[in-house]
C-alpha cells in the first residue's frame, strides 16, 4: 500500500504517526526522522517547522530535488492518466527561489479584541492542524511586500471584524504598494491606521476594501488605478517567460485566434498587437471590462466576451489557434469536445494541474508526436508547477 507522508524527502527513513488508512492508500505524518536524505536541506523560513506553515510544502528539499520532482509529477500524470508515452518535460527555473511572490494573502481570525493574522498550519492530524498562526515574515514574499507587512503589523487592530476577513499585500507591476481587505460583517470605518502605518514606515500603500458581495473601493492612501487590485501573477519573471512561450507557440500565420479563460487580456492584447483577430472569453465581468478598456486605450481590435467558455466556444470555432488557461479543474467536457471536433492548427494549453491536463489531453486525442511540453517553476518551495502543452493539428 502506498503511504503518503508530507514533509519527507526521497531517501528519508522515518518513523510514522497518525496513520490513516483508505481503501487503496494511506496517509501518515513524521514522528521521527531516522535517516536524512541527501536531498534534504534546512528550511529558510522560521515558520516552516515551528508552526508547520501550510504555504510552502517543499522548503526542506534542495532546489535540484524540487525541479526533478516537478518534472516527474508532470511526466507521471501524462503517462499514467493521459496514456501518453512522453519523457519528463524540461523545466524553466525561477530566477529567485525565495523573495519572488508579489502578493501574499493572509487570513484574519479575531481572538477577543486582538486579531491573529497569518497563514494556516498544514492540515493533518497533529495539534493545531489547520489553525491560523501569526505571521512574522514570509521568506518567499518580495522584499517590498515583506517591508509593507512589517510596517502595518502594529495597526492590524483596525481591520474589520468577521469570520471571512482576508488581508492581501501586493506590490504591483508599476512598483506601487497595496493593502486589499476582503470581507467583514459590517461597514469598515477604520482603514486610516493601516495607511498611516505604511506611510510612516516609508512605504506608502493604497488601502482597498471589498465588502461581501460588493465592489472593491479605495479607502485610504495614495490614489491608484483599480486595475492594481485585479489578478496579477505572483512571480513576474517566470510569468513573463511563460507568456513569451505562449505567444511563440501561436503560429505566425494564425489570423483568427481565441484566448479562452483570458483574465484581464494580457495574451489577447499581445496577439492583437501582432495583427491577429482575437476573441477573448472570460467569466469575470470586471476582468472583461478591464481588457476592453486596455484595448480601447491602445486602439486594438479585441472582441472581449463575458461568459463561461463552455457556453460560448462552439459558436466561436473554427479558429486558426486557441489559447486556454483554465482553472485547476481544467477544461469542461463541452470544451474538449468542441476543440476535438474542430481542432485548431495549434492549441496552446497553460495548466496549473498535471492531472487535469493529462485528462484533457486524452479527451483531445493528443499523441506524443504532435505534443510539445515544458514546465515552469512559478512557485518555488511549493509542490505547484505550471505546464505549457502545445498540441499541433
Amino acid at each position: 500500500m502506498t503511504v503518503f507522508v508530507p514533509r519527507t524527502a526521497p531517501g528519508d527513513r522515518v518513523a510514522l504517526s497518525h496513520l490513516r488508512r483508505r481503501r487503496r492508500h494511506a496517509r501518515a505524518e513524521v514522528a521521527e526522522l531516522l535517516e536524512r536524505s541527501k536531498d534534504r536541506v534546512e528550511p529558510a523560513c522560521r515558520h516552516f517547522e515551528r508552526e508547520g506553515c501550510g504555504g510552502c510544502q517543499w522548503q526542506h528539499l534542495s532546489l535540484e530535488a524540487q525541479h526533478r520532482s516537478k518534472r516527474r509529477m508532470v511526466g507521471d500524470a501524462l503517462r499514467r492518466l493521459g496514456g501518453l508515452a512522453v519523457e519528463d518535460p524540461e523545466l524553466v527555473a525561477s530566477p529567485k527561489p525565495f523573495g519572488y511572490r508579489a502578493t501574499i494573502t493572509l487570513t484574519v481570525r479575531w481572538r477577543g479584541s486582538d486579531p491573529v493574522v497569518g497563514f494556516h498550519r498544514a492540515t493533518g492530524e497533529g495539534e493545531g492542524a489547520g489553525e491560523v498562526f501569526p505571521l512574522e515574515r514570509c521568506e518567499i514574499a518580495r522584499e517590498e511586500v515583506a517591508g509593507l507587512w512589517a510596517a502595518v503589523r502594529p495597526a492590524l487592530g483596525s481591520l474589520p471584524r468577521g469570520e471571512d476577513v482576508r488581508l492581501k499585500l501586493r506590490v504591483a507591476h508599476d512598483g506601487t504598494l497595496h493593502l486589499i481587505v476582503n470581507g467583514g460583517d459590517r461597514a469598515w470605518t477604520t482603514p486610516q491606521p493601516l495607511a498611516d502605518a505604511a506611510r510612516q514606515a516609508g512605504c506608502p500603500a493604497t488601502v482597498w476594501w471589498q465588502p461581501p458581495g460588493g465592489a472593491v473601493r479605495r479607502m485610504a492612501g495614495p490614489a491608484a488605478d483599480k486595475a492594481s487590485v485585479a489578478f496579477e501573477q505572483v512571480n513576474a519573471e517566470v510569468a513573463g517567460a511563460l507568456r513569451a512561450a505562449v505567444l511563440d507557440a501561436v503560429p505566425p500565420e494564425a489570423h483568427e485566434v481565441l484566448d479562452l479563460y483570458a483574465g484581464t487580456g494580457e495574451v489577447a492584447l499581445a496577439l492583437a498587437r501582432r495583427g491577429c483577430e482575437v476573441t477573448s472569453v472570460e467569466a469575470e465581468d470586471a476582468a472583461v471590462r478591464l481588457a476592453e478598456e486596455r484595448a480601447r486605450v491602445e486602439g486594438l481590435s479585441v472582441r472581449a466576451v463575458a461568459a463561461r467558455v463552455e457556453d460560448r466556444l462552439a459558436g466561436l470555432l473554427p479558429a486558426d489557434a486557441v489559447v486556454v488557461n483554465p482553472p485547476r479543474t481544467g477544461l469542461a467536457p463541452e470544451v474538449t469536445a468542441a476543440l476535438a471536433g474542430q481542432p485548431p492548427a495549434a492549441l496552446v494549453y497553460v495548466s496549473c494541474d498535471p492531472a487535469t491536463l493529462a485528462r484533457d489531453l486524452k479527451r483531445l486525442g493528443a499523441s506524443p508526436e504532435r505534443l510539445i511540453l515544458r514546465c515552469f517553476d512559478m512557485f518555488p518551495q511549493t509542490s505547484h508547477v505550471e505546464t505549457l502543452a502545445i498540441l499541433r493539428r
